[in-house]
């Protein structure tokens, strides 16, 4: 199987399970585990920032910042495909009571200019109240661009200036780190808060983090206690997620370059269209022509390559330390073997519907 669905399908190795069956282990929501103290300080610390907090996953941190900074009746403000908006099942309304109001840009670096045409007047009564940008970074469904740090500094003054917030989802921040050669401190220092996975490319198997100041912190541990997101002797996820955060960032440009390599290998094919430039981190978008691009991710995956359909005729490939070069030039000779062929060659099972299945994001 070579699984290029997503940087969350990494495995703990066996270092990282040695640790996590040898962790000391409290009760965190006592604050008595001191292997999650442990992660909390050392995380805030690579970030800059004065707290941080463990979490179960990178949703529930995106949506404790937005608790945090938002109240019931406020608007959020962010790119049209920003993971807020798009796939964190509504839960910004759901648990804030907030609406979002969004914006296209195709690069995924948001301009001052998006933001500015959608804030609210703030003495209108008829209108909610802006009160908080959010940024990807790097931006998923961009292909995995890197936003520049003088842009991520530009949007942040403007929004301060106008009396907003600015929170940062870094799922993938460390890949922004390791690309554009910025430490991830510089990246998030002017972001009121930012969230990291610690389960993607960085591979441990369970966990993000939310860093910022003390005060959001302190109110961000209510918030993750109301969501249930409280956990006991969780030292033994914080375990893998301290060698996550230790060793994860040095094997990052691996997967970058594996990355370019793959890009470079599909763009030959005839009718995948890869804008080589856009790769620039571990994330690749194929814009097809002549297939549909459902069939061909049901084709592959009998032949053992797994990807995800982004929309009718768009593929992504997510690259991660469990595939390594070998695995990539197996998946691009089985890819140029299936192009072109017909539903019935490709092996589609029969009264295949693409329409049928949900896309994968």
């Amino acid at each position: 199987m070579i699984d290029f669905r997503s940087d969350t399908v990494t495995r703990p190795d066996a270092a990282m399970r040695e640790a996590m069956a040898t962790a000391v282990v409290g009760d965190d929501v006592l604050g008595d585990d001191p292997t999650v103290k442990e992660l909390e300080a050392e995380f805030a610390e690579t970030l800059g920032k004065e707290q941080a907090l463990f979490v179960p996953s990178g949703t529930m941190g995106n949506v404790i910042a937005v608790l945090v900074h938002a109240r019931p009746g406020d608007e959020l403000v962010m790119e049209e495909r920003t993971h807020t908006f798009q796939y964190e099942g509504g839960a910004a309304c759901r648990f804030g009571g907030v609406s979002i109001r969004t914006f296209p840009r195709a690069s995924g670096t948001p301009e001052v200019s998006d933001v500015e045409r959608c804030l609210r007047n703030p003495d209108d009564i008829h209108q909610p109240r802006s009160s908080l940008f959010v940024l990807e970074n790097t931006h998923n469904m961009a292909g995995g661009r890197v936003v520049p740090l003088a842009r991520v500094e530009e949007l942040a003054d403007f929004v301060h200036d106008r009396g907003l917030r600015m929170h940062m989802d870094g799922a993938r921040l460390f890949n922004a780190a390791v690309a554009s050669g910025q430490s991830p401190a510089k990246i998030a220092a002017s972001a009121d808060s930012v969230q990291c996975c610690l389960s993607k490319g960085l591979g441990a198997p369970v966990g993000s983090m939310i860093a910022g100041s003390a005060a959001f912190i302190l109110e961000a541990r209510r918030v993750r206690k109301a969501l249930g997101g409280g956990m006991r002797q969780v030292g033994v996820l914080a375990a893998a997620g301290l060698l996550a955060l230790r060793e994860g960032p040095t094997r990052l440009a691996e997967d970058h370059a594996r990355a370019r390599s793959l890009a470079s290998a599909l763009a030959e094919i005839p009718g995948f269209s890869v804008d080589l430039e856009a790769v620039d981190t571990n994330i690749i978008m194929v814009d097809l022509q002549g297939w549909d691009s459902k069939a061909l991710v049901s084709a592959a995956a009998q032949r053992g390559v797994f990807f995800f359909a982004i929309t009718p005729t768009r593929l992504r490939f997510v690259l991660h330390r469990d595939v390594s070069h070998a695995q990539v030039e197996q998946a691009q000779t089985i890819l140029q073997d299936l192009y072109g062929k017909g539903p019935d060659e490709l092996g589609v099972p029969p009264g295949y519907d693409p329409d049928a299945e949900a896309w994968h994001a």
